[in-house]
């Protein structure tokens, strides 16, 4: 009854965590929709709100599984097993398939570039030639992650537990000093923007807030509850957008190697926050169920929103794009100039939803059901 109870009162806990996955999608498909229209990083915060709740909820899942293997005195092998077996079939199913999909219909991008796709390596493609690959740009960002996997669970279960704090920060360190040098050295901005390393700092600031949630929890609630240090984490992240919008040239050492630090550390109050409880305005906003479901389908709609429109890469004869000039001829006060933005992006958004809500109850959740079988 008490790990029941217990296990309720988490879930209780996190309720909001998928309202800032509605947030951070929501930011990532309004940048890529909108293009030149929007002179804030919206896409780039929303990507590493992404990284840095990763890295609090895998780091979180990994350390009760190193504590229950040490209780039940059993090999970590099991918790490894099963870590692996959950995140396949959480992430596997409808990516390969959307691959496979545009690759048989003769999508450019899937079908020239599918193995890279396949083994999670087209950020080492994007790095190698320096490019991107269209409407298909957005999954670097999923190769990043399954390349943390690869590595992480093992040194979170292998590692003693009072090591885990000292891991966590040298994984932060190493990620701005390889940003560092390869902005010392002039290497391509590309590389320090997709490639793995120059992430860990998102998720090792993520794993630093699961380690005090669950070590040090009277901590944990002094410094992620507390609105100054979000105000704080705010300002320096907005000066460091100030500065490296003002900064010449465009890349600059504040776009290329503080940028992910103090956004990472911006999110890490802003997830620390949410797992205690936002308040007011905040609490409605996270709460609510259309945020709340919208969080729980977020890898589809993160997944398809290019595929259904990109500012970009989407040729002007491309379905959505003529479906949108042709609500335009029937409605054409939506062409207003104030009011078209807006219009345009609930019309793409109704429609990614449209396309991840099928993906969700076909495929995502009938398979997700599938981890029941393998709990830790």
């Amino acid at each position: 009854m008490l790990a029941t109870e217990t296990i309720h009162k988490e879930k209780n806990y996190l309720v909001q965590l998928d309202g800032l996955r509605f947030l951070a999608v929501t930011l990532v498909m309004i940048d890529h929709w909108m293009g030149e229209r929007v002179h804030l990083p919206l896409g780039y915060f929303g990507v590493n709100l992404f990284f840095v709740l990763s890295g609090f909820l895998i780091t979180r899942i990994l350390i009760h599984s190193k504590l229950t293997d040490d209780r039940l005195q059993r090999s970590h092998g099991h918790s490894l097993r099963q870590f692996y077996i959950r995140r396949s079939l959480r992430i596997f199913p409808i990516y390969y398939l959307t691959l496979v999909v545009l690759a048989l219909i003769g999508f450019q991008a899937a079908r020239e570039y599918l193995p890279w796709f396949l083994t999670y390596t087209q950020n080492f493609w994007i790095i190698i030639h320096q490019t991107w690959f269209g409407a298909l740009d957005h999954l670097w960002s999923l190769a990043v992650e399954e390349q943390y996997y690869i590595f992480f669970p093992f040194l979170i279960l292998f590692i003693p537990t009072r090591r885990i704090p000292a891991l966590l920060i040298t994984l932060i360190v190493i990620s701005f000093l390889v940003r560092l040098y390869l902005y010392a050295t002039q290497a391509p901005w590309m590389v320090q923007f997709v490639l793995m390393p120059t992430c860990l700092d998102a998720f090792g600031l993520g794993g630093v807030l699961a380690y005090l949630m669950v070590f040090r929890r009277e901590q944990f609630t002094k410094v992620a509850g507390n609105t100054g240090l979000l105000l704080v984490s705010l300002g320096l992240y907005a000066l460091n957008v100030y500065l490296m919008m003002t900064t010449s040239p465009a890349r600059n050492v504040f776009t290329d190697v503080f940028d992910r630090f103090f956004t990472s550390l911006f999110c890490f109050f802003v997830i620390g926050k949410g797992v205690i409880g936002y308040q007011g305005f905040m609490k409605y906003i996270l709460e609510h169920p259309i945020s709340s479901y919208l969080g729980r389908i977020s890898y589809g709609l993160y997944l398809f929103h290019n595929l259904v429109f990109n500012f970009y890469h989407t040729p002007a004869n491309y379905i959505t794009v003529r479906a949108w000039n042709r609500l335009l001829r029937e409605l054409p006060f939506l062409a207003d100039t104030a009011l078209e933005p807006l219009s345009m992006v609930l019309f793409f958004y109704g429609i990614t939803v449209a396309v991840a809500t099928v993906s969700w109850y076909v495929i995502e959740k009938p398979i997700n059901g599938l981890k029941e079988r393998f709990a830790y």
